[in-house]
């Protein structure tokens, strides 16, 4: 049975960061995904970044897009998605991926404003393929749906975890490959 997991944490609470190390410790080959990241100007949140696993990055999210959607103050580009996070997504839905690893940050309100994603993430969470996902403790439709699964475990991220959770997570996942 493929490893499901939800991290689950406030805002700021190093999500993100736990994504990266996490896939800093798994060989290269191994998985595929994406994280997001804050843009900053003179110390303000302005935006944010989608970066793929392999690299691609472009800005998701930004104060100066006009939307829609919006998200707060945010517009979002739902192209970002189309074009970096969704490929990946699909491809390791495939039965060709059994297996594959995959790694989502995050199950987010700008991301989940992207329909042909929420069908992506259904896809993969009914695929044979290992998957470890960033989701606010915020309630969401789409997420408390996941959250209820049986096949899928939520693991809080906190100060206390979040420096050891990555180690302990790319062991686990390396023993059940």
């Amino acid at each position: 049975m493929p490893t499901r997991i939800l991290l689950e944490s406030r805002p700021g609470a190093g999500k993100t960061t736990a994504l990266r190390r996490l896939a800093a410790l798994l060989p290269t080959d191994v998985a595929t995904g994406f994280t997001t990241e804050e843009i900053r100007q003179s110390g303000a949140r302005v935006g944010f970044a989608l970066e793929t696993l392999a690299g691609r990055r472009e800005v998701l999210a930004h104060v100066d897009l006009p939307g829609p959607p919006r998200v707060g103050k945010y517009g979002v580009d739902l192209g970002v998605m189309e074009r970096l996070a969704l490929p990946s997504l699909r491809a390791a839905a495939t039965e060709a991926a059994t297996g594959r690893l995959v790694l989502i940050d995050e199950l987010g309100r700008m991301e989940l404003a992207c329909t042909a994603f929420r069908h992506a993430v259904d896809a993969l969470f009914a695929a044979e393929v290992d998957i470890v996902a960033t989701v606010h403790l915020h309630r969401d439709p789409f997420t408390d749906a996941l959250k209820r699964r049986a096949d899928i475990e939520v693991v809080q991220l906190t100060p206390a975890n979040r420096d050891v959770l990555p180690g302990e997570l790319a062991a686990r996942l390396q023993q059940s490959h």
